[in-house]
């Protein structure tokens, strides 16, 4: 008994410490990263907005670029329309040209965008040449050779082009942002904010957590500290000649059809070809809410598995090997330092699964001492959990004061416990994101593992 209850003890210490350490190095890394926004923030407010009221989206004036819009779709009969149709009502700007990306082999999804684009002209079905699914990058290169062939048979050429997904709710006022904001920068990112699926408060609303927190925060930060600005996939647009460039640069595709993360890499390719991006952070009415995307996000443990062990395969796996570290930047330390933060997704899964298996083993050790009758010492500083605990309850906090800024208080503590749920979806998706990373090592033929996608019944006020 006596050496049963030594070993459990010793293995529980060991991995708790293994565990408390790492959740000290990533807590001092969020910290640094609070306070640099937290300063900023009072800042500019004691500066910047004390001279120049912020502007809201009716100070904007109205579009007067010509637009291209990139829509992927994959197996989304079920939505596509009604995506489409909504976009087409909230878009009346007449310089917009919408392409859908659709396979030969998608009957459903190529009927449903052929029955809106027989009662709106602004509507072009790109047919993707190759059967699907292939990759979403892929698809979007067959939207830009029909860009193309669209420019040569009018004769006009398009100013900027935007992205969104077949499931997105777009804003009727993002071109006008992207119209004013592309004057001052070749990228414009707006905030995407996923909706509230009461089916699934805990695990489709952990996405509200997570976007809240990195399209407030941590891309304001990046943006700030002369970072490239990673893409969030859709709600962006491009300078159409810097895609130009890009795909000139490429062989003439612009979209790295080899990329699981195209969206993620796009961002820092575009950065490295020296555009400048903004997040752009606009109120429809002063003091409301930004002008932003909005979409329901998986709502099953399975696929939001699937879809988080994708960003992580393709960001904190393959990104080391596909797009490596800085060495091109003005600011190399600070480029490395956010690419670090990308790529560390695996390495909070090794301390969460030391954390979670260094308790059990605690439970067991002093399970076998209550019975054996000895008393279990943990070998842990009590300085080091104490520090831990302080940094937790830190980020807890701030995190739920961000989520209630946009989804109100109730969402707001509801985001403290779903970080639980947040950490058993983020060990899940690294046993599946290795599996996936070892089978691209292999040299696997890539396909869009994309999620199923529902679209709201009633739409979400602007």
């Amino acid at each position: 008994m006596e050496g049963a209850i030594w070993l459990a003890e010793a293995a529980a210490s060991e991995a708790l410490l293994f565990a408390a350490v790492l959740f000290l190095i990533g807590g001092i890394d969020d910290l640094a990263v609070d306070v640099f926004w937290i300063v900023r923030h009072l800042t500019r407010r004691a500066t910047v907005y004390r001279r120049h009221a912020r502007k809201a989206l009716s100070d904007f004036p109205p579009a007067d670029l010509h637009f291209a819009m990139f829509v992927p779709a994959w197996d989304e009969g079920a939505v596509i329309a009604q995506m489409l149709s909504t976009t087409l009502s909230r878009l009346t700007c007449g310089r917009l040209v919408v392409f859908v990306g659709c396979y030969p082999n998608d009957v459903a999804t190529c009927d449903a965008v052929a029955d809106v684009a027989d009662k709106d002209a602004r509507i072009v079905l790109a047919l993707n040449p190759r059967q699907g699914p292939t990759t979403k990058a892929d698809n979007l290169n067959a939207m830009w050779r029909a860009l193309q062939r669209h420019e040569a048979a009018t004769g006009m050429r398009f100013d900027a082009v935007v992205l969104h997904d077949a499931e997105d709710v777009v804003s009727s006022g993002e071109l006008r942002v992207f119209a004013h904001l592309l004057e001052r920068a070749e990228v414009v990112q707006l905030p995407v904010l996923p909706l509230v699926d009461d089916r699934s408060r805990w695990i489709s609303g952990h996405y509200v957590d997570e976007f809240a927190e990195a399209h407030s925060k941590m891309m304001v930060v990046r943006e700030a500290l002369g970072a490239a600005l990673p893409l969030a996939g859709t709600g962006f647009a491009i300078d159409r000649a810097l895609l130009g460039r890009l795909a000139a640069a490429r062989g003439g595709a612009p979209f790295d059809a080899e990329s699981l993360t195209e969206d993620y890499e796009l961002g820092l390719a575009l950065s490295r070809h020296g555009a400048r991006a903004m997040l752009a952070h606009v109120p429809v009415t002063p003091g409301g809410m930004p002008v932003a995307v909005r979409a329901h996000f998986p709502a099953s443990l399975d696929e939001a598995v699937r879809q988080k062990a994708r960003w992580m395969t393709g960001i904190a796996l393959a990104g080391w090997d596909r797009v490596g570290w800085s060495g091109w930047r003005r600011r190399p330390l600070i480029e490395n330092w956010m690419r670090l933060r990308d790529r560390r997704a695996p390495i909070a899964v090794l301390a969460l699964l030391a954390a979670y298996g260094g308790a059990l083993l605690w439970a067991v050790a002093e399970l076998l001492g209550w019975i054996g009758g000895e008393t279990v010492a943990l070998s842990v500083p009590w300085w080091l959990l104490a520090a831990n605990g302080a940094l937790m309850a830190w980020r807890l906090t701030l995190r739920a004061g961000i989520v209630a800024r946009f989804y109100g208080w109730a969402e707001g503590v509801r985001s403290i416990p779903r970080a639980l749920i947040a950490n058993v979806i983020a060990m899940c998706a690294a046993r599946d994101a290795m599996a996936r990373y070892v089978r691209m090592l292999r040299g696997d033929e890539l396909v869009w593992d994309k999620t199923s996608h529902v679209y709201p019944g009633t739409l979400p006020a602007e």
